[in-house]
């Protein structure tokens, strides 16, 4: 596999795609169709490729390709993979083909000459620059994807909606434009350092693996009150797109008036890059400041957890409902990251592939549902499971995903959170668990009201493309809620290098002492 550029071709097969289809007549819908899906499935076979010529124990960064850029900004084309990058790249390319097929009438509503070569091209933009914000080894390569990923998001939220998508869509993009921006200023901050008297480098370098490495070794030495303000560039950005409470407003506008595919790739797909930011900046980078600002962040975590979960039980919107759930998510996969110990940062690089698939289930069935009967309020429903046994019956699994019922992938990541929160900041861990409670209430009430009970009419069952749709998700839930190894591999050595790299150790664990008794029962 040598000697390929097969990161390069990963991320440009979805360009190349979105190019084909422009290239379709403006009659041919459906050829429009089969080409971004013929793209997303060629994405998904160079995914695997890496994936099976991954090596686990072996370097943290293969696959590496490395090429000159913009020479006098001391920036290069620099792609990688560690096995975080690793396990969400797969997310995307498992997931864009599955929503192009779900939303395959969703650009049909649209007005405009080619509405759905349009909206099938901007999918295929988003993956793109997603894969590309995950192999990127250059920050300012990152930064550049991460806010160009913006501009198609905006169009699909906006032109592809219901009526109040336009005004979801503005609020979305000013959110993270402004997130954006001071994370600009912070990057530019950054290569000023590494440009300074005191910096190793001969001149500014926006290298990740050289800055993190001589941050590591002690070469690089940025005072505490410059660090912090980087640290907390970076982090603002990477808490909008998140979203982190209470930067998390703009999310359940775009996710109930854009359509159900697009609120997935939103939530499942682009969401990540915020949580991957984290993971791999804030913390490398920043060390030091990490720790300092990690019980803030911990209890804006644990607030995100509980406000979530207890807004969405007083949802009367299914789309609104399922979108809060995601902010309670989104809170364990942050607490994990920030708890900095290897098991909870394994749970949480787990959590973002699996909330990943568990949101995409819930959300595209509730989709389905919804252009059934026209409405997404609750209370229009009732008995749909006489009448749609297996739409009900994978709504059912779905929600127990999301409520992370034990056998379902989500359970595994997030036990593995709590667990190593625990070890460091058990107070938080255990105020957390609430959601545990809660998370039933939302997921199970929604069920009963919707799904049993008398039928108000009848609603016909999933159809073949959509069982084709909800079949590989229900698939990958149960076999990663049973066998979580593979992708646990990938995730650990990566997570460990993280931790090392910042001199982080596990707090050991501890162990009551039990006094001997004599024969009389006393001690």
């Amino acid at each position: 596999m040598d000697g390929f550029a097969w990161l390069s071709a990963l991320w440009l097969a979805p360009l190349v795609g979105a190019g084909a289809v422009a290239c379709v007549p403006a009659a041919g819908r459906v050829a429009a169709r089969w080409v971004a899906f013929a793209a997303s499935l060629v994405t998904l076979a160079v995914a695997v490729v890496v994936a099976v010529g991954f090596d686990p124990g072996g370097e943290r960064f293969q696959f590496v390709e490395s090429h000159s850029w913009i020479p006098a900004f001391g920036t290069r084309y620099e792609l990688g993979v560690d096995g975080v990058a690793l396990v969400l790249v797969l997310l995307t390319a498992v997931l864009v083909p599955v929503l192009l097929l779900a939303g395959w009438r969703d650009g049909d509503r649209a007005s405009g000459a080619r509405p759905v070569h349009a909206y099938v091209s901007l999918v295929l933009v988003v993956e793109a620059m997603v894969l590309m914000s995950f192999l990127s080894l250059d920050i300012l390569l990152f930064y550049v994807f991460f806010e160009a990923m913006l501009i198609p998001m905006y169009f699909l939220i906006g032109s592809f909606g219901d009526a109040r998508g336009p005004r979801a869509a503005v609020k979305f993009l000013l959110y993270n434009l402004f997130g954006g921006l001071i994370m600009l200023a912070a990057v530019i901050g950054l290569y000023a350092v590494t440009a300074g008297d005191a910096s190793p480098f001969e001149s500014g370098t926006f290298d990740f693996r050289a800055i993190a490495d001589a941050v590591s070794s002690g070469t690089l030495v940025i005072d505490a009150p410059v660090a912090n303000a980087l640290f907390l560039g970076f982090m603002f950005a990477f808490a909008v797109k998140a979203p982190l409470w209470p930067l998390h407003t703009w999310l359940p506008d775009a996710a109930v008036h854009s359509t159900p595919s697009t609120a997935v790739l939103m939530m499942a797909v682009v969401d990540k890059v915020g949580t991957f930011g984290m993971l791999r900046y804030c913390i490398e980078l920043f060390p030091d400041a990490t720790r300092t600002f990690a019980p803030l962040v911990i209890t804006l975590a644990v607030v995100g957890i509980v406000y979530g979960a207890l807004v969405a039980i007083g949802q009367t919107d299914m789309m609104r409902l399922i979108a809060y759930t995601s902010i309670s998510h989104f809170g364990f996969i942050v607490l994990g990251i920030f708890a900095l110990t290897s098991q909870a940062q394994g749970g949480s690089a787990l959590y973002m592939v699996n909330h990943g698939l568990s949101t995409a289930a819930l959300m595209l069935l509730a989709g389905f549902l919804v252009a059934r009967k026209g409405s997404r309020a609750i209370a229009d429903y009732g008995g749909v499971q006489s009448s749609a046994p297996v739409l009900a019956g994978t709504f059912l699994v779905a929600g127990l995903a999301t409520l992370s019922l034990p056998g379902l992938a989500p359970f595994v990541s997030e036990f593995l959170v709590l667990i190593g929160t625990f070890t460091r900041y058990p107070v938080a861990a255990i105020a957390a668990t609430t959601a545990l409670v809660l998370s039933a209430v939302y997921v199970l009430w929604m069920y009963q009201r919707v799904m049993t009970g008398p039928a108000r009419e009848g609603v016909r069952d999933l159809g073949r493309r959509e069982i084709a749709v909800v079949a590989p998700l229900i698939a990958l839930l149960l076999v990663l809620g049973v066998y979580p190894k593979p992708a646990l591999d990938a995730i650990t050595p990566a997570v460990d290098a993280t931790l090392t790299a910042v001199h982080q150790e596990d707090p050991a664990p501890t162990v009551p002492v039990i006094e001997a008794e004599d024969g009389g029962g006393h001690p």
